[in-house]
C-alpha cells in the first residue's frame, strides 16, 4: 500500500487594490440603527429648542415696545421692532458704576482662584502626602454647600473684617465659593501631564516652580479656559451675596443694579429685558473665544490617559 503524495498548497493570491479597499470603506449603517441614530437626533433637537427658547424669548422681547409686552396675546415675532427699551436702560442711573463694579469683582474672583487653584491642583496632583485624599474629599464636600446657606456667618465675618461695602470681600466670596471645583477640574489635567518634563526641564537647570511655569503651566491651557468660564459664569450672575454685602448703589454689580426697573410704579419689563442681554452678552463673548480649550479641557480632564 503505497503513501499517499502530500498534496500540494495553493499560494496565497494578494488581495487586488479593490478587495484591500473595501475594508477601508465605511459600514453602511443598517435600518435599525439609522432609525435609533434618527430618533436621538429627534431628541436632542427638542432638548435645543427646550433650552434656547427662553434665549431667544429675552432677546425678542427686548425688542418688543413695553404695550406688546404687556398684552396678552403674545407672538413668537413682534409687529415691531424698537430700541427704545435698549436706550432706557443705558440712560439707567449707575450704569457705568455697575458695568465697573462687575468687571472689578469678577475679573479679579476669576484670576485669582485660577492661580490658587492651578497651584493646589499641582501640588495635590505632584506631590504625595499625609491626608491628600481626605482634602479631595473635603473639597468636593464643601462644594456641595451652596454660599446662600452660609450667608449669616459670612456676613458676620466680614463685618468684624471691614469687608462689608467692599470690593474685597465680595471678591473673597467669590473666589472660595469657586474654588475648590476649579482645583478638582485642573488637577484631571496636571495627573495627565507627565512628569518626565518637568524632570529634564530641571536637568537643564530649571528650578521645580520654574520647570511648572514653563513647561507644565502652558499645557493647562484647555483645564484653565474650562474652569475660568465656570467661575466667571458663577460670579457674573451671582445677585444675593453682592446684595447683601454691598450697600452702596455706585457699588452695586450688574445683578443687583437690574433692581432699579422694579419700582412701586410696576416693573419695565422692556428695559429689564434688553438689560439682561447687555448683562450676558460679556459672558458670551468670553465663552466664544475660549470654546475650543473648553471643550478640550470638559473632556480630557475627566480621565486619566
Amino acid at each position: 500500500m503505497s503513501a499517499s503524495a502530500p498534496q500540494a498548497t495553493r499560494p496565497a493570491t494578494p488581495r487586488t487594490g479593490s478587495q484591500a479597499g473595501s475594508q477601508d470603506r465605511p459600514q453602511v449603517l443598517r435600518p435599525d440603527r439609522k432609525k435609533n441614530r434618527l430618533g436621538y437626533n429627534l431628541v436632542g433637537l427638542v432638548v435645543f429648542v427646550f433650552m434656547a427658547f427662553p434665549v431667544y424669548w429675552l432677546i425678542i422681547s427686548s425688542l418688543r415696545p413695553n404695550h406688546e409686552i404687556r398684552s396678552y396675546d403674545q407672538t413668537l415675532w413682534p409687529s415691531s421692532i424698537t430700541f427704545d427699551n435698549f436706550q432706557r436702560a443705558v440712560n439707567q442711573p449707575n450704569f457705568g458704576t455697575a458695568i465697573q463694579s462687575s468687571l472689578i469683582v469678577c475679573g479679579v474672583a476669576v484670576l485669582g482662584g485660577m492661580l490658587l487653584a492651578t497651584i493646589a491642583a499641582f501640588a495635590i496632583g505632584r506631590f504625595r502626602f499625609r491626608g491628600r485624599k481626605f482634602f479631595m474629599i473635603v473639597l468636593l464636600t464643601v462644594q456641595l454647600l451652596p454660599p446662600t446657606a452660609m450667608l449669616i456667618p459670612i456676613y458676620i465675618q466680614l463685618n468684624d473684617l471691614g469687608g462689608l461695602n467692599e470690593y474685597w470681600g465680595v471678591i473673597v466670596i467669590y473666589l472660595v465659593s469657586t474654588l475648590p471645583f476649579a482645583t478638582w477640574m485642573i488637577r484631571g489635567f496636571v495627573i495627565n501631564i507627565p512628569p518626565e518634563l518637568e524632570e529634564s526641564a530641571m536637568v537643564d537647570g530649571c528650578s521645580r516652580m520654574g520647570a511648572f511655569w514653563r513647561v507644565t503651566f502652558p499645557l493647562l491651557a484647555p483645564g484653565l479656559a474650562a474652569a475660568a468660564i465656570f467661575s466667571l459664569i458663577t460670579a457674573w450672575n451671582e445677585y444675593l451675596l453682592a446684595y447683601v454685602v454691598l450697600q452702596d448703589n455706585d457699588k452695586y454689580t450688574l445683578n443687583v443694579w437690574l433692581m432699579n426697573f422694579t419700582t412701586s410704579r410696576g416693573i419695565d419689563y422692556g428695559a429689564l429685558m434688553a438689560s439682561s442681554t447687555l448683562i450676558a452678552i460679556p459672558v458670551v463673548a468670553f465663552f466664544l473665544l475660549v470654546q475650543k480649550y473648553m471643550a478640550t479641557g470638559l473632556t480630557s480632564g475627566a480621565v486619566k490617559g
